[in-house]
């Protein structure tokens, strides 16, 4: 493991949306490709990568509710499509010589293995990127959740939010321009500051287990690299 690393084992939260590119909904080749060249980088360094993954690019439970469909089976439908884009992250790793496991914590037969967290910790230890698909296995639980469940389950240094902004700002910086941006947080100031960094379910987790996150703009080539290199204008802490 590189001594120049700061989190050795991280899990990265990304979005289904990295994986559509400037495509409305589904999937584009390409910006599949940039997902995985950026994460060879950091592995090319000694990183150890779990990886969990949302599934807007398809389908997000919130879409059903509004046409009055029923919150247990929308979500479960949001799980499945986490299912689709691991197995889409799997050949695009593959296709760039990555050993990638799949992991599911729903049943899916001869599709993806189920969830075992002691086969994930070997998997990790041997350089093999692991993705944890169908959410935590339950709805009203967010992928955010299941990140950081996750995260702590295989003893990762901090669990990274991929989005489209560089770290968290008092304010909402495409709208407000006068936003001040923070490079470090406590999970207590997050909390006085009403900062919306993930759902309140898996930011309690994080607090109560002292498990960092790190929010930062995916969209940069070498972002990725400096965050866990420690590089702390690559995005804003939480600790």
């Amino acid at each position: 493991m590189s001594g120049s690393l700061r989190f050795n084992r991280v899990l990265l939260k990304l979005s289904g949306e990295a994986l559509k590119g400037q495509r409305e909904f589904g999937y584009d080749a390409s910006a599949i490709r940039a997902v995985v060249e950026k994460i060879k980088t950091v592995l090319d360094r000694g990183a150890e990568v779990a990886i969990v993954v949302g599934a807007g690019n398809i389908w997000r439970g919130k879409m059903g509710g509004k046409d009055g469909m029923d919150h247990v089976n929308a979500d479960k439908m949001g799980m499945l499509a986490t299912v689709m884009n691991a197995m889409a992250l799997r050949e695009f790793f593959s296709e760039a010589g990555i050993p990638v496991l799949i992991q599911c914590a729903i049943p899916m037969g001869t599709f993806v293995a189920p969830y075992d967290r002691e086969q994930a910790i070997r998997a990790l230890e041997s350089g093999q990127v692991v993705i944890f698909a169908g959410g935590t296995g339950n709805p009203f639980f967010t992928t955010d959740t299941a990140a950081t469940l996750r995260a702590l389950e295989t003893d990762c240094d901090a669990v990274l939010k991929a989005t489209k902004v560089d770290g968290v700002y008092s304010a909402d910086p495409m709208k407000d321009p006068s936003a001040v941006r923070y490079s470090e947080l406590s999970f207590d100031e997050a909390l006085e500051k009403h900062l919306s960094v993930m759902d309140a379910a898996a930011f309690s987790l994080c607090r109560d287990n002292d498990l960092p996150v790190i929010v930062f703009d995916f969209s940069s080539p070498d972002t990725l690299e400096r965050v866990i290199s420690g590089d702390s204008s690559a995005g804003t802490v939480v600790s």
